[in-house]
């Protein structure tokens, strides 16, 4: 396996889709649903029932049927619409009704009459992350489309299915296994454009396709917390330092500790929020000897202390 595929297999392994809200919604002609910009969520949209148009930010509209999904990454403004001139409406405006834990209807509630005529969506709002190769979101399109993906990962369809069959028939249970098909389509949309290159790419994306520079980022992926020095990196690149540095930089636009910092703030983020790991332990498992020193480098990358990042998440627990 190259050190290519290494990194990528590491990005699908460390790929994670945290669902914040899941809705369905069964709205008749004409409507349209703005959805806001949301920092650090992405949003999926699956349509049981269509056709409808999206909207994305950059004013491009997409014809979306029965069957089709799609991916926002970066959470960017977008329409859902009956037409393309149908005025929108905050998605928030709308009247919504609890189905079960964390899925809510909006429209026809779930056990109303079906009304043939109307659209039916089934969409989520996640929070999306990539564990150490969290950059690559910044490269992905604005727009993913599952379409794109079916002749080549065939089988993505019957899962489709599935979600078409559930969202239209409002079986027992029906909004929570919704709920766990679309986290799998997302992420197969993702893995998709991985496999397929990552479009056009950039930075990281350029690095990962350099034998050499591969070399050094997929070591410094399996052992972030080794005391790693440029000296040692351009040692496993197989070439000398001054042009693994210089190489590095350019592709990447950052030093090889610079990358090394970052890296080990995103997985610090990650142990200390999302598992519960202590600051103390997560320090000495990134390579830093002191409390003091692993504080300064994340109040640095990340902007605040990680005390502060881990009594936020200690309250959030509570809260819930």
């Amino acid at each position: 396996m190259s050190h290519y595929e290494d990194l990528t297999s590491e990005l699908l392994m460390g790929m994670r889709l945290h669902g914040v809200t899941y809705q369905r919604i069964q709205l008749a002609a004409p409507f349209g649903l703005r959805y806001e910009q949301a920092p650090g969520r992405a949003q999926f949209h699956f349509v049981g029932r269509g056709p409808l148009l999206v909207r994305g930010a950059s004013g491009a509209i997409f014809t979306l049927n029965t069957g089709d999904a799609l991916l926002i990454p970066h959470g960017k403004p977008h329409s859902l619409l009956s037409s393309p001139d149908a005025a929108s409406e905050n998605i928030a405006a709308f009247v919504s009704k609890p189905i079960c834990d964390s899925v809510c209807a909006i429209g026809a509630p779930a056990d109303a009459c079906d009304d043939e005529e109307s659209v039916i969506l089934f969409s989520a709002c996640m929070k999306f992350e990539l564990g150490g190769m969290q950059p690559l979101i910044n490269t992905m399109p604005d727009i993913m489309l599952v379409s794109t993906l079916l002749s080549k990962y065939p089988e993505i369809q019957p899962i489709l299915d599935a979600m078409e069959r559930e969202s239209r028939t409002r079986h027992a249970g029906f909004a929570g296994i919704l709920s766990r098909l679309a986290d799998v389509v997302a992420a197969l949309i993702v893995r998709g454009w991985v496999e397929n290159g990552c479009g056009q790419g950039s930075g990281l994306v350029q690095a990962m396709r350099d034998p050499r520079l591969s070399k050094a980022i997929a070591a410094m992926h399996r052992e972030p917390g080794e005391s790693w020095t440029v000296e040692r990196l351009a040692r496993v690149a197989g070439c000398s330092r001054s042009v693994f540095a210089e190489r590095f930089q350019n592709a990447t636009t950052m030093t090889p500790l610079r990358y090394l910092t970052e890296l080990r703030m995103r997985l610090a983020v990650q142990r200390i929020v999302n598992n519960g790991e202590a600051v103390e332990v997560v320090a000495f498992q990134l390579g830093y000897g002191s409390l003091a020193a692993f504080s300064r480098a994340f109040k640095r990358i990340v902007g605040q202390p990680p005390g502060a990042l881990r009594a936020g998440r200690d309250e959030s627990r509570v809260a819930s």
